[in-house]
């Protein structure tokens, strides 16, 4: 652990150097620890929006963990669904693989429902975003 903190020290050095050289005050403390932040919980599924942009119709899908469903030129696969809790449905963020029919990958990552531009599909006929996890297996919407 100490050997850690030193390494990061030495690499943090150089940068406050450069960063001072310059007139900006540098306020990271490498030995500092962040606190712990909310409880993530993980969702057994997630509510996903598919537009399909050539004819204008967007559908809602709802994908368990696991689970690929293929709509339109694309499939869509949830690995993961995770949520601060007490927060599934305006806080989640799922983890997708998107492929073509061809199984070309479109998409391998992260996906937050609160900022769906953060992290998105860049495909010329489809969007994709995460709506919310589903919180059991009879999930009412309501997180």
């Amino acid at each position: 652990m100490r050997l850690a903190g030193l390494v990061m020290a030495a690499l943090i050095a150089p940068l406050a150097a450069f960063a001072q050289q310059d007139g900006v005050l540098l306020t990271l403390d490498p030995t500092a620890t962040g606190s712990e932040g909310p409880v993530v919980v993980a969702g057994q599924g997630a509510i996903l929006r598919v537009l399909d942009k050539t004819v204008g119709r967007s559908t809602d899908l709802e994908l368990a963990v696991d689970q690929t469903a293929v709509l339109g030129r694309i499939a869509l696969r949830l690995t993961d669904c995770r949520y601060p809790e007490g927060q599934a449905a305006s806080e989640a963020y799922a983890h997708l693989e998107i492929m073509d029919l061809e199984g070309l990958a479109l998409f391998d990552g992260w996906m937050v429902a609160s900022s769906p531009a953060l992290s998105a599909l860049e495909h010329p006929r489809y969007d994709v975003w995460v709506l919310r996890c589903n919180t059991s297996s009879a999930d009412t919407g309501d997180g």
